[in-house]
């Protein structure tokens, strides 16, 4: 495939956040590099959106960020796509309730692979092509790993894993590699069905008093990538739930 401009390439970027984060970089002449796990569908069709507006401009890749036999491959396509990578953003990651008395290993696989090994292994295959273009690594991290979120504690000692590594890699790949981080809070409502008062709880918390958007997501991505004296930091973008003294929800 042909085509100039830098290469950035996002994990679970089939929809949601990910999606948000794939189109603003592509807004901002980027060629992206969807990778998706299982929502092939979403990850075509947002591929397909791209390259109507710009031709050869977007590109999907498969990979279950558990495997690392999947993971190397997947750096190793990506970088054959266009033959570089500027930017690599671990944003795909399972979330889901473990309370204690009912974890299980595959918990501890889906939790663990996908928000500390995936990301660990993929930096590292990345890693050559990073440093030929001075680019650098976004991490999605989470705010909650300095206000613990009940029955999440897989979950979150992953990230909190995650948090470390970002900020291990930042020592160990510079000078040529940036490596930096972002701390959502509530941005999107969950999947699952809430009830109004459990909403309402949630909103009490933030003191901006509304929940986020994925396009407050991808802005704080494109800071971290064009501010070349920054690296080892997470930035946390939660209107300010962090700082809530209240019970965690």
């Amino acid at each position: 495939m042909t085509n100039s401009g830098p290469v950035a390439l996002i994990t679970g970027a089939a929809k949601r956040i990910g999606a948000a984060m794939a189109m603003k970089l592509h807004n901002e002449g980027y060629r992206v590099i969807i990778h998706y796990g299982h929502s092939e569908n979403d990850a075509q069709s947002l591929a397909a959106r791209l390259n109507r507006k710009r031709a050869n401009s977007a590109f999907c890749l498969q990979a279950d960020l558990c495997d690392t036999h999947a993971v190397s491959a997947l750096g190793e396509e990506a970088v054959n796509v266009w033959g570089r990578l500027d930017v690599l953003v671990n944003n795909a990651s399972s979330f889901y309730p473990t309370p204690v008395g009912d974890i299980t290993e595959e918990d501890w696989t889906s939790l663990v692979g996908s928000n500390v090994k995936g990301p660990l292994f993929l930096s590292q295959a990345l890693a050559p092509a990073l440093k030929k273009s001075k680019g650098c690594i976004v991490n999605m991290v989470d705010m909650h790993i300095d206000r613990p979120l009940p029955k999440h504690s897989v979950y979150l000692l992953a990230k909190s894993g995650l948090a470390s590594l970002t900020q291990s890699l930042a020592i160990d790949l510079a000078p040529n590699i940036r490596v930096n981080g972002i701390g959502p809070g509530a941005i999107l409502w969950p999947e699952r069905e809430m009830e109004d008062a459990e909403k309402d709880t949630l909103l009490s918390s933030i003191p901006l008093g509304e929940l986020g958007t994925p396009d407050d997501i991808a802005n704080a991505l494109c800071f971290l990538i064009s501010a070349p004296y920054i690296t080892g930091q997470i930035i946390f973008v939660d209107g300010g739930r962090s700082l809530h003294t209240g019970a965690s929800a």
